[in-house]
């Protein structure tokens, strides 16, 4: 097995700047909202239900914080669109909804089989 450079816990290591952090579930989905053009916060609001309008104001943020959306707040405006940037890595998020949707049923036929079988016990490597 690899083992990890020392600069994979630095502060300024690329895996540090992840555009889509794994901890906001909602950024990937509301850049693939955006990849139909601008919308207000009340349209991403409605479709995606499951969220509330904090954690989706939390994901907005961080999206544009990251410089893949960008928020219009004048009068005429339509709200939150992506920007190039956003354009781009919406391509790479694309493939890998292709990759999930190609391998679905591996997917959940593994988390259920954890499911019956019980979680995982890693034990520490020395």
């Amino acid at each position: 097995m690899r083992r990890l450079s020392p600069e994979t816990s630095d502060e300024l290591c690329p895996s540090s700047m992840l555009p889509i952090r794994m901890q906001n579930k909602w950024a990937p989905l509301v850049m693939r909202l955006l990849s139909d053009g601008a919308q207000p916060f009340s349209e991403l609001r409605r479709a995606l239900p499951r969220t509330s309008p904090k954690e989706l104001t939390r994901a907005l943020r961080s999206l544009v914080r990251d410089g893949f959306i960008t928020h219009d707040a004048g009068a005429d405006s339509p709200g939150y669109s992506l920007t190039p940037l956003g354009q781009s890595l919406l391509t790479v998020l694309l493939d890998v909804y292709a990759w999930t949707a190609e391998h679905w049923d591996e997917l959940v036929d593994a988390r259920e089989a954890q499911t019956v079988q019980g979680p995982v016990r890693l034990s520490p490597t020395s």
